[in-house]
């Protein structure tokens, strides 16, 4: 049986041609093409305004800067993710609140968020894991009772739809990353696409010193001193980010409808296995199917991480509870049993490889190598 890497990047050579003409302009920091991938990014999710950024996780971290939020703060989110958006929470001094997650999802569980609020709670951060929305509208109707802002975690979740929404259509704003195995990619980077102009006005300056005006927004224009306006941070996405990620705009959706093939293979040739579970797609969602895991049980769990190794098969865990490592055990005291269904989905999941570049011959090396292991 053949080898199945994890992950493939399938930029082709047209979409690589856009750095050499990035190569050949006057801009490789943030310029005229970071200023149409965003409209271009904008366009699609159907949002007014979009800003680049270096990585998912500065788009988390400026957004919840933009919103408000600082030292004394709490902001809920989920401890099932990646270490990322509790990270993005600490770097603004506030403190993450995790809420459990529903079972057969793992997204946060919007019935026990309303719990988790104290007079110090300021934002909530749901996380769309695997690529499916959360209950995008009960988060909203629970953050407006109680005068909150919802920001969105929409890392894997680009091309995801619920009841017709999109990603920051219900936040405040939605945050994405373009890192190495995500659905778009451009190596590293990140967006915040949002509705407020006002809100996306002050992440540009965020995302740049806090400076003004931008060096791109001064070329050209007759001399003119910038200022700085408040502490920002270097994080600003440049033309090379964004040429790779243009190039891959109008192959969104053909990418998305192999990725579904894929996914639908898989948990067709896996149903009948015992002792093996699938993460639920509820029937109002279209998952942008980032990540395909399944479940097994706690005590097979490394063994079957491990056999699928020696079979050539690329896998990973996405995701061991945030709670439970060691910075968060030491600094916030949790221990294991607080959040028991984000436990209990950590300790099974093992994640396959999944991306438009997978044959369908690769992908029956996988599902005849998960078969053997679940025997």
């Amino acid at each position: 049986m053949g080898g199945v890497d994890f992950y493939r990047h399938s930029l082709s050579p047209d979409i690589l041609s856009g750095l050499g003409e990035v190569l050949q302009s006057r801009f490789l920091t943030t310029g005229p093409v970071t200023g149409e991938f965003e409209r271009q990014f904008a366009a699609y999710l159907q949002l007014p305004e979009a800003v680049g950024v270096m990585s998912g996780t500065g788009a988390l971290h400026l957004a919840l800067l933009a919103l408000g939020v600082g030292n004394g703060d709490e902001v809920i989110t989920t401890p099932l993710s990646y270490v990322a958006t509790a990270h993005a929470i600490c770097y603004t001094g506030a403190t993450p609140q995790f809420v459990d997650v529903e079972p057969d999802t793992g997204n946060i569980d919007s019935a026990l968020l309303s719990e988790a609020i104290t007079p110090r709670t300021k934002v909530i951060v749901p996380v769309h894991l695997y690529g499916q929305m959360c209950d995008m509208v009960a988060i909203r109707e629970v953050a407006d009772a109680h005068g909150l802002a919802v920001l969105e975690d929409a890392c894997h979740a680009v091309e995801a739809r619920c009841d017709g929404l999109q990603p920051g259509h219900t936040g405040d704003a939605a945050c994405f990353s373009f890192y190495a195995t995500k659905n778009l990619t451009s190596g590293e980077g990140g967006a915040v696409a949002t509705r407020s102009s006002e809100l996306a006005e002050r992440l540009r300056r965020l995302r740049n010193f806090g400076v003004s005006k931008a060096v791109g927004e001064r070329h050209g224009q007759p001399y003119e001193h910038y200022d700085v306006l408040e502490l920002g941070w270097k994080c600003n996405m440049n033309d090379l980010q964004a040429a790779l990620l243009l190039g891959q705009m109008e192959e969104i959706e053909t990418r998305l409808r192999r990725r579904e093939e894929i996914a639908q293979r898989y948990e067709a040739a896996f149903a009948d296995l015992p002792g093996i579970g699938l993460p639920a797609v509820r029937p109002e969602n279209r998952s942008a199917r980032h990540l395909f895991t399944i479940w097994v049980e706690p005590s097979i769990r490394d063994d079957t991480l491990w056999r699928l190794q020696t079979m050539g098969i690329g896998v990973a865990v996405n995701y061991r509870p945030i709670h439970l490592m060691a910075y968060y055990r030491t600094r916030f005291g949790y221990q294991p049993g607080t959040f028991p269904n984000a436990e209990a989905i950590g300790q099974r999941t093992v994640t396959l490889p999944l991306y438009p570049g997978l044959t369908d011959v690769e992908v029956d090396r996988v599902i005849e190598a998960v078969r053997k292991v679940a025997c």
